[in-house]
C-alpha cells in the first residue's frame, strides 16, 4: 500500500503565499523609502488584486 499523501499544500498553499506577500508588503512599507516603497506596493497590491478578482469572478 502507498502511504497517504498530505493535502496540506493543496489546501493551504495559495493562502500561505498571499499571506507571505502581505507580510512582506507591510514590513517593507515600515522599513524605508525608495525601493522599499516599490516592494510594499507589489506586496500589498497583488493580494488586493487577487481578492478583487475572486470577488468579481463569483458574480
Amino acid at each position: 500500500m502507498r502511504p497517504r499523501q498530505s493535502n496540506f499544500w493543496k489546501v493551504f498553499g495559495i493562502p500561505v503565499v498571499i499571506g507571505a506577500l502581505s507580510a512582506a508588503g507591510l514590513f517593507s512599507a515600515l522599513l524605508g523609502d525608495g525601493a522599499w516603497d516599490a516592494v510594499s506596493w507589489v506586496g500589498l497590491g497583488v493580494p488586493t488584486a487577487l481578492g478583487t478578482w475572486g470577488l468579481f469572478k463569483r458574480r
